[in-house]
């Protein structure tokens, strides 16, 4: 009898042993930072989503699966897996996505399976992966539509103003839930007027060369008595808004005395100075904004095309910020030019082309 009593106790025991094991479970980690920003929330309408979540678990072996859940959006452009983009960045903060996956229809040996099923979708993981597929604590970026690239289709919308929750799950381990809230037109029609304008100033309008000699080139100044050294007389400065830019030109006569004799414009061939020749030309520069002066007097001579007035000066080809235009006035005479007082009137008028 004591025999079998210790036995017994022995049983029990042993029993008691067994069940004090510690065992291992798999439990499902939370993900974190989940969302879903679609290109548009209206009703009804086609959109790109950019979905983001960060794993805790990670994606670790061939069996793992990642599932979607986008039951209540449509595919009626046939959206499948060229239409779609995995990748997860470097330290999850769901910034820069330098970690992009291949995907296929179905999984093979490097290449993820991506397809939907009634909406859901299943990205499963390659064939030959390993620990690390997607490593743990990083954020995943799944693009579905014509975001993704290559992409040429994209999920419709659900057809009310609901919001509308979606799962995130599958065999990798963790699981979340998102929400995404429909609106009948997310669109806000925004006007604005600009009003159309173009300015315009001369810096100076009376100048003059002083007495002109046969054995000097001559340069108009502001204070009227002119310079045997080329300086700029005054200054034109435009700008505009106008879609087609401005033109400046330039009209009036040449140098003429009262008696009516002239002293001879230099014509349309930009020409450098020469001393004891009649000459009456202008010389621009430009500085700022988008305009230019046009030929011929543009270049390091003179001209003053009369044939040609009103003649373009400067102009700019769009909307552009204030040009300021240097303008010199060069006066030669030859030692037969007939004695007087020479004047004349030049009209620089501004037109913008809206």
């Amino acid at each position: 009898m004591k025999n079998k009593r210790s036995r017994f106790i022995l049983s029990i025991l042993a029993l008691t042993a067994l069940v004090m094991l510690p065992f291992h479970y798999s439990q499902a980690a939370s993900l974190t930072s989940i969302s879903d920003t679609l290109s548009t929330l209206t009703q009804n309408v086609a959109a790109n989503h950019t979905i983001q979540f960060v794993t805790p678990t990670g994606v670790e072996a061939s069996t793992d699966t990642i599932v979607i859940d986008l039951t209540d959006f449509a595919n009626g452009g046939g959206a499948d897996y060229t239409d779609i983009d995995l990748a997860y960045d470097t330290d999850g903060t769901c910034t820069t996505f330098s970690n992009t996956k291949t995907l296929a229809a179905a999984a093979g040996a490097g290449a993820w399976g991506a397809s939907f099923s009634s909406l859901e979708l299943t990205l499963t993981a390659p064939t030959d992966a390993a620990a690390g597929e997607i490593v743990a604590t990083r954020c995943v970026q799944v693009l579905i539509g014509t975001n993704a690239s290559g992409g040429n289709a994209q999920l419709t919308n659900p057809n009310d103003t609901n919001t509308h929750a979606f799962d995130i799950s599958g065999t990798f381990g963790d699981t979340g839930s998102f929400a995404v809230d429909f609106v009948a037109d997310d669109s806000v029609n925004v006007t604005a007027t600009v009003d159309p304008s173009i300015d315009f100033a001369i810096s100076d309008t009376t100048i003059g060369f002083g007495t002109l000699s046969a054995t000097n080139d001559q340069y108009a100044t502001a204070d009227l008595v002119g310079a045997t050294d080329e300086t700029e007389a005054h200054t034109l400065t435009c700008g505009t808004n106008a879609t087609d830019g401005y033109s400046i030109t330039v009209n009036g006569v040449t140098l003429t005395s009262a008696a009516s004799d002239t002293i001879d414009a230099i014509g349309a061939v930009n020409s450098a100075s020469a001393t004891g020749t009649e000459q009456f030309g202008i010389r621009i520069d430009e500085s700022g904004g988008d305009g230019a002066v046009s030929a011929p007097y543009a270049a390091a001579g003179f001209a003053l095309d009369t044939a040609a007035f009103p003649d373009e000066v400067a102009a700019s080809t769009g909307p552009s910020a204030d040009t300021t235009y240097s303008v010199r006035y060069l006066a030669n005479v030859a030692a037969d030019t007939e004695a007087g007082t020479y004047t004349t009137n030049l009209t620089y008028i501004a037109t913008a082309t809206f």
